[in-house]
């Protein structure tokens, strides 16, 4: 069976480019217009898998999904890594000239900014997403408009890329995870990455304590992020990544961080992917 995967946005999306190179051609995307949607069609069985965004090389965190994945008790049982590179598309057969206006979201109109400066004819118009101004160019035959988006969102609505990778910074880098109603079933020797949720008490040295029970193991910290807790104002929970050689290493972590911590849980555990620039996508 198709398995049906959920994304934020439509295809040609940053998300659906994820979600493909990630889990291969033949899947069935569900596309939804917000995070918290994405997670209501796995929770009625709309969908089987969520392929979410989590964090960038050059603006941080996505915390709201950190939140998403803890409060709804979500399993993470892959990441994937795809280079952002945004490409100034239009309706094929214009020339440059032709070029008067580009529609994008406010995001990608601003990781190009400094590309615009240079073209100060060119009316740039915030839109709700990036794909769907490439569609809606092709959908409506629409001329001298252009749409800033990723090389599938070309490929998919036939457009003609006219220049590529105009962003700003050219080394952007995105971390997507894929989450299950299910723990991973993949064997325990492939394991070898975990994200971990848990709170201290308010002791001095308490953050440092669990931090060295993980250094003690073997295991390497590769991030941590803290989330206030609503309900206790000045409180904070901690969401850490781990990459551990031996699973032996991690369950012997486990089995200490969950008597120390507070409120411990795994979010999930994965094959940890090779985040160097060149591997990206691999």
């Amino acid at each position: 069976m198709t398995p049906k995967v959920a994304i934020q946005g439509i295809k040609g999306s940053f998300h659906y480019q994820a979600a493909t190179e990630c889990l291969g051609q033949n899947i069935e995307i569900v596309e939804c217009d917000s995070f918290d949607k994405t997670v209501k069609s796995l929770l009625n069985n709309s969908s089987d898998l969520i392929v979410m965004a989590l964090e960038n090389s050059i603006a941080g965190s996505i915390l709201p999904n950190y939140a998403l994945i803890d409060r709804f008790q979500l399993h993470i049982i892959k990441e994937h890594y795809i280079d952002i590179q945004q490409n100034l598309m239009m309706f094929p057969n214009q020339k440059w000239e032709d070029l008067q206006e580009v529609h994008s979201h406010p995001m990608a109109l601003l990781q190009c900014k400094q590309f615009f400066e240079d073209f100060p004819n060119i009316k740039l118009v915030e839109d709700t997403d990036t794909a769907s101004t490439a569609r809606r160019i092709r959908e409506q035959k629409l001329k001298n408009i252009g749409a800033i988006g990723s090389k599938s969102a070309a490929e998919l609505y036939g457009l003609e890329i006219i220049q590529h990778s105009i962003q700003t910074m050219k080394v952007n880098s995105t971390r997507f995870v894929v989450l299950s109603l299910s723990e991973n079933k993949t064997e325990k020797s492939k394991l070898t990455k975990a994200s971990l949720k848990f709170q201290v008490d308010h002791k001095r040295g308490s953050l440092a304590t669990v931090l060295n029970v993980i250094s003690d193991c073997n295991i390497n910290m590769t991030k941590i992020q803290s989330l206030p807790i609503i309900e206790t104002p000045w409180k904070y929970a901690f969401f850490v990544d781990i990459i551990f050689e031996k699973y032996e290493d991690f369950e012997k972590a486990y089995k200490l961080l969950s008597i120390m911590a507070e409120n411990f849980r795994v979010l999930g555990i994965y094959e940890s992917k090779n985040t160097n620039i060149s591997n990206i996508g691999n």
